[in-house]
């Protein structure tokens, strides 16, 4: 009799434990079949054919070379004896697929910037909130610490661009070509002062046939 209780003690313990198991949900540490290797940042990777970080780097890495040797940087450093303050506008996606063009925007910014040939003033969102703190500024702020207001740097140029698709396909394979054109123009004339296209991002895409 004994032994049958503790058969029965034993086995009920097992089913809580196999109940609190299942309400507890699978183990996130077991395996899902997926493997993940870390890879170095500038590795090229193109495993969908659409727009990725390396056609980013690609497009800024060329236009920005092109627009801080364009004739009109040159001459305004010339002519002012100053480097040409730029404010960053909108880069349009025109293309037929979602790419997020702020990423693209920045990465003209950084790379302008760095380039020790252009100085960048806030984007119109960022000033927003800088302004709001200048304003806090003068109600908090010791007097001699308080930045004054209305004292901003203006641009002289605002750069923008776009980004295009063309797509040519047939059967099961298509090419995709991006353009991008960037554009800095002069805030106070509305002049075009520099136009960049870049079209070198082309991609044969060959789609697998499927087997029955």
């Amino acid at each position: 009799m004994k032994k049958l209780i503790l058969a029965l003690t034993a086995l009920a313990a097992v089913l809580v434990l196999s109940a609190c198991s299942s309400s507890a949900g699978p183990d996130p540490r077991a395996s899902t079949g997926r493997s993940v290797t870390r890879i170095d940042s500038d590795t090229q990777t193109d495993l969908s054919g659409y727009w990725n970080d390396t056609d980013v780097r690609i497009i800024a890495d060329t236009l920005v070379a092109e627009c801080v040797n364009a004739p009109s940087i040159v001459n305004f450093i010339r002519d002012t004896k100053r480097v040409p303050v730029v404010i960053l506008g909108t880069f349009k996606n025109q293309s037929d697929e979602h790419i997020d063009t702020s990423i693209l925007a920045k990465k003209f910014e950084i790379a302008l910037v760095n380039s020790g040939k252009v100085d960048f003033v806030a984007s119109k969102t960022e000033r927003a909130e800088i302004r709001s703190e200048r304003e806090d500024m003068q109600e908090w702020s010791s007097e001699d610490s308080a930045k004054a207001l209305a004292n901003e740097s203006a641009a002289d140029f605002m750069l923008i661009g776009y980004v295009k698709t063309i797509v040519d396909s047939g059967g099961g394979d298509s090419v995709r070509t991006y353009i991008v054109n960037a554009e800095l123009v002069d805030v106070e004339r509305n002049r075009k002062v520099w136009v960049g296209e870049n079209s070198e991002i082309k991609k044969y895409i060959t789609r697998a046939s499927s087997r029955w």
